[in-house]
């Protein structure tokens, strides 16, 4: 792995860390030539899945697109990249567990929003706003007198 500081491709591993579901290892590194220490992660890599649109159209699974997605129903709260990451891992795991390798696209916005209401309601609300398509403030409303209401129920 090459040094974010000096670009060197000496290094040696510190630490690693399993996540929970096996899928991916964090490395805690340090470069040999400058000292300067960094983290990596290795992620399992998700190939032939695809996702079926509304209007019945195929298209590849793109994680770094769903990443951005929930990145930006997170930006400013207290929610860091690893818990986001961490949140498209637990959705996709569920999701891959029950649909193979064709996901509707329905199944991956509901999957995102059931893990973002339990993690942050103003995140969950901006998610839900965006995947809803909210055309007006009394939406909003409604969702946010919803979220006190519903109770959790599975993806």
């Amino acid at each position: 792995m090459r040094c974010p500081k000096c670009t060197s491709i000496e290094d040696k591993v510190i630490d690693s860390r399993i996540s929970r579901e096996g899928n991916t290892i964090r490395r805690r590194r340090e470069c040999l030539e400058c000292g300067h220490r960094f983290t990596t992660t290795e992620t399992l890599v998700r190939e032939g899945i695809v996702v079926l649109k509304h209007d019945g159209r195929r298209q590849d699974f793109d994680r770094e697109k769903l990443t951005r997605s929930v990145r930006a129903a997170c930006h400013k709260r207290p929610i860091d990249a690893e818990r986001v990451s961490m949140l498209v891992d637990d959705v996709m795991d569920i999701l891959e567990a029950r649909h193979d390798t064709e996901i509707p696209s329905d199944a991956i916005g509901e999957g995102v929003m059931h893990q973002l209401r339990k993690i942050d309601h103003v995140a969950y609300v901006r998610f839900a706003s965006v995947y809803k398509e909210f055309r007006d403030v009394s939406e909003f409303v409604s969702e946010i007198k919803d979220l006190g209401k519903k109770t959790e129920t599975p993806i």
